[in-house]
């Protein structure tokens, strides 16, 4: 445990550095991907010069890692939960051309990422080689059910009961509305593969949130929006479950350099395919959903929100803020529900395109990088 809280926190801490470096420098660059970069030099470094060294760096930080990839969902799902407020006072038929976009526009990327991959394929012709199997994060433990279900109903309690009792009401609902989400997550991951399909884990763990949220505002009678805005309370002097949640997207993006570390061989030996299909996806994305929204007629505020909507949120939320976009909570959202659509739909997708390379399809599945 004391070393995972190490690991961890250096992540935590380093996350918060470099954004308040940035911020003093004004640089809008997105911190914490200049981080996993710098982390990614200095562990190739180090392993030139001492792959023991390098091997002993990558251990240390493992439990932190292994954190990070079991719990990953549940830092984007937030964005999810808050839907209602975010769609607070966008009209139906904005809606329609935001959903005709995400959908359509994520078909059309994958589509483009995974012909990319294939057409420089055929140029450089890599010869495929067995690779190292990412491994699955641990099932959830009866232990683990039981103890976060104990703090759902005590925490309950004394939300009800003393809402001020640790200071503020969002954060005296944080215990509770924290493990809703978290006890949504273990139920979610607990289906067959089957209903996984039709619903999703996050979709899960969205629904018990606001469920929980629902009934903490009728026995409070502070009302259902009012608990949202108590879950995702963007003060960081006073934040909810969901702030908590998400500020851990920072960490995330850092530990992405040691998944790269790993995948150092594979990346070096398909260079060509994978960078040209990065390329090719993220500028297709960011312009063709400009310029959909012109020609649908959206709003240029709900435009400059979806533009990152195949980022992850964590480079999403920066990327808007350079558009000046007004509804950071709907960039987050449309980023979320395109990683959905991904999820339940890619495969059956590459497989009607007829993208079989290996390196194809999972760049393809990557154009869809929502979580």
């Amino acid at each position: 445990v004391a070393h995972l809280g190490v690991s961890l926190g250096i992540f935590l801490g380093l996350d918060k550095l470099l954004k308040k470096l940035f911020v003093s420098a004004s640089i809008k660059f997105p911190s914490a991907l200049f981080g996993m970069f710098c982390i990614f030099v200095i562990l190739n470094v180090l392993d030139a010069a001492s792959p023991d060294s390098a091997a002993s760096v990558v251990s240390f930080f493992s439990p932190a890692i292994t954190f990070i990839q079991r719990w990953l969902p549940l830092f984007y799902v937030p964005s999810l939960v808050v839907i209602p407020l975010a769609t607070k006072g966008i009209p139906a038929s904005a809606g329609a051309k935001i959903g005709a976009i995400l959908v359509f526009g994520w078909a059309a990327t994958l589509a483009v990422a995974g012909y990319t991959a294939v057409a420089v394929r055929g140029i450089v012709r890599t010869k495929l080689e067995p690779t190292e199997p990412t491994p699955k994060p641990a099932p959830f433990t009866t232990k683990e059910i039981t103890a976060w279900s104990i703090v759902f109903v005590l925490s309950f309690g004394l939300a009800v009961l003393s809402p001020g009792a640790l200071g503020s009401f969002p954060a005296t609902a944080l215990p509770f509305l924290l493990a809703a989400t978290v006890l949504g997550y273990m139920l979610g991951s607990s289906f067959p593969a089957d209903l996984k399909k039709v619903l999703h884990p996050i979709v899960c763990c969205a629904i018990a949130a606001d469920l929980a949220a629902f009934l903490l505002g009728l026995f409070t009678q502070r009302g259902f929006e009012s608990i949202l805005g108590a879950y995702l309370t963007k003060n960081p002097r006073d934040p909810g479950a969901g702030d908590l949640l998400m500020g851990f997207l920072g960490s995330v993006i850092l530990s992405f350099s040691f998944s790269m570390f790993r995948q150092r061989k594979l990346v070096k030996r398909h260079a060509a395919e994978i960078f040209s299909a990065v390329i090719a996806s993220s500028l297709f994305s960011l312009y063709s959903t400009a310029a959909a929204g012109r020609v649908l007629g959206l709003d240029g505020q709900f435009t400059r929100a979806i533009v990152p909507r195949c980022v992850t949120v964590a480079l999403a939320l920066p990327i808007s803020s350079l558009l000046e976009a007004q509804n950071q909570s709907l960039t987050a959202a449309v980023v979320v529900l395109t990683g959905l659509v991904g999820a339940n739909f890619a495969q059956t997708l590459m497989d009607k395109l007829e993208l079989d390379d290996p390196i194809a399809r999972g760049m393809a599945t990557a154009s869809r990088f929502a979580f």
